[in-house]
């Protein structure tokens, strides 16, 4: 049985994701996610202005004057939820942390998803595989994957995305949208995303706080590795300590960027400073577009 300020906590976010979804994102979702093509509905009688190389002639012969097959999109997808649990994802200095930004951001997908009569899959992950939830439908089934995501403790603190990318691979082998949300503290994952996003359709939404950007003016300060757990001290009152942060992380960033563009998946870029409803509506006005040209 789940404490009750944890459930509390899962309805807080069931509510405000909810109405999200209803009020903002409403067709957004549909219309920038097919089906897996057209499957038959139904056999009716011609009517005027319908095509004719619609007709099924089998039934047509049998009842005497023309009948048409009638098809329609076949909507349900699959939806995974990759969720990158290392160390780094406990860190903020905003008004949430990464792994609070990721757990708003799996919910409003989650509901978004099963609005829609899709299914949706978690995969947690940090060096290691830590919980894989597989695909279903229904809010109980979404609820238990917003808990998971807020309140499973992992085992590991490292990133191995490679390893994760590798794993879904394996569990799914039809095609499924995936959303891969971390701070991507990992390099060695070139070649696995690209392998990744020619099975699945892969986006990487990439959170970033804006403290790992830029250090503040607090003189001598202890700074810890949240993966690696290594402490160091740091002068950060010295501007050119200062300006070497940023232009290192300035230049991670980069790479990090590079390395997504170069595999050819969609970026949705948060931050945990700004809402992250303008970031998802850039996707999908951006993603609208190129499916429309």
């Amino acid at each position: 049985m789940l404490p009750k300020e944890v459930l509390d906590k899962i309805r807080r976010i069931q509510i405000k994701t909810s109405r999200m979804v209803n009020d903002v994102f409403a067709g957004q979702y549909h219309s920038v996610f097919k089906g897996r093509g057209m499957e038959f509905d139904e056999v009716r009688e011609y009517q005027p202005g319908d095509e004719i190389r619609s007709i099924d002639w089998n039934v047509t012969a049998r009842m005497g004057h023309p009948y048409i097959k009638k098809f329609v999109e076949e909507r349900q997808l699959t939806v995974m939820l990759m969720i990158d649990a290392s160390g780094s994802s406990y860190f903020g200095t905003q008004n949430k942390l990464k792994s609070e930004q990721a757990a708003e951001l799996c919910s409003v997908l989650a509901f978004s998803a099963i609005k829609n009569n899709d299914q949706v899959g978690l995969i947690i992950f940090t060096d290691r595989i830590e919980q894989f939830i597989p695909p279903r439908k229904g809010l109980r089934h979404v609820l238990r994957v917003i808990r998971e995501v807020l309140y499973y403790k992992p085992q590991g603190t490292g990133t191995d995305i490679a390893m994760a990318l590798e794993y879904l691979n394996k569990v799914n082998r039809k095609k499924a949208i995936c959303f891969l949300i971390s701070d991507f503290f990992d390099c060695e994952f070139k070649q696995q995303i690209k392998i990744t996003n020619k099975h699945h359709d892969l986006v990487a939404m990439t959170i970033t706080d804006p403290a790992e950007q830029n250090l503040p003016e607090a003189g001598i300060i202890k700074l810890q590795d949240n993966e690696t757990k290594q402490e160091f001290y740091i002068d950060s009152s010295n501007k050119k300590v200062r300006e070497r942060f940023a232009q290192t992380s300035k230049e991670k960033l980069a790479e990090r960027e590079r390395l997504l563009r170069q595999a050819g998946v969609d970026i949705v870029d948060i931050k945990t400073n700004l809402p992250y409803t303008e970031a998802l509506y850039r996707f999908f006005r951006t993603r609208g577009k190129r499916l429309r040209t």
